[in-house]
């Protein structure tokens, strides 16, 4: 499945950027880079142009929790699939793929879009099976971003603990310390930290008495999500349906 999808690399296609931040600027380096047509880019000073829009084969949104939900409506009733980047807005979810479904578009979402990071999740889902049989362990994430990250904590934060209380049956929910929230004993606790320059850092501890198992992905720059974004856009773009990064990769 991964070198079906890296071969796939060599189509080319029209883009629309809705978002042009440090992520949205990221992106259409890669896409120029790589023989591949930005249509337009939209930003809080350039409203989106449906008509120019319509001639493009797909949009990847980074943008605000804010406005995620109104990009993906606008994509779907013009018939352009969307690539969402945008994390904090999945209390939404189940709202976009009705919407998608409805007009017989097409959506892609990540939490991220690095394909180190999906190798961590999986590496997490069978780490947690396994801490299953040893209750003396207790699981704790930590994850670090840059300042300008407004959601914590993080989309991929929360992926990695829905992942390990999926597999792990002691826990059952998980609390963000950042957030100053009550927390319990059976929850996993988030600890959100928001420093100068940081990518993204995400460590998973299991913790003893007696020692403590972490994993560990470092995102080095913004290059990985970017390109992950652009594979997600080639593999969506002529599709039908709501697509994740499982579909994708194939794990």
């Amino acid at each position: 499945m991964l070198k079906n999808y890296l071969c796939k690399r060599m189509k080319r296609i029209s883009v629309v950027l809705i978002g042009y931040g440090k992520m949205g600027q990221e992106i259409e380096s890669l896409l120029l880079s790589q023989g591949h047509t930005v249509a337009a880019i939209v930003d809080q000073n350039t409203p989106m142009d449906v008509e120019k829009c319509k001639q493009a084969d797909v949009a990847i949104e980074f943008t605000m929790p804010e406005v995620a939900m109104e990009n993906i409506e606008i994509c779907a009733k013009i018939g352009l699939p969307i690539v969402v980047g945008t994390t904090g807005w999945y209390s939404h979810y189940p709202k976009a793929v009705e919407i998608i479904n409805n007009y017989n578009s097409a959506m892609f979402t990540a939490t991220n879009f690095s394909i180190g990071v999906h190798l961590f999740f999986e590496t997490n889902r069978h780490l947690a099976k396994l801490m299953n049989q040893y209750k003396n362990y207790e699981p704790f994430i930590e994850e670090i971003h840059h300042t300008q990250k407004k959601d914590a904590p993080s989309g991929t934060a929360i992926t990695t603990a829905e992942n390990i209380l999926n597999n792990y049956t002691h826990k059952d929910s998980w609390n963000c310390i950042q957030n100053n929230a009550e927390s319990s004993l059976n929850q996993i606790q988030i600890d959100a930290k928001r420093e100068e320059n940081v990518p993204g850092t995400h460590t998973v501890a299991w913790k003893s008495e007696i020692d403590t198992i972490e994993i560990t992905h470092i995102a080095h720059s913004r290059k990985g999500f970017a390109q992950g974004a652009v594979d997600a856009a080639i593999w969506l773009a002529g599709k039908k349906g709501v697509y994740t990064m499982k579909d994708l990769l194939g794990f």
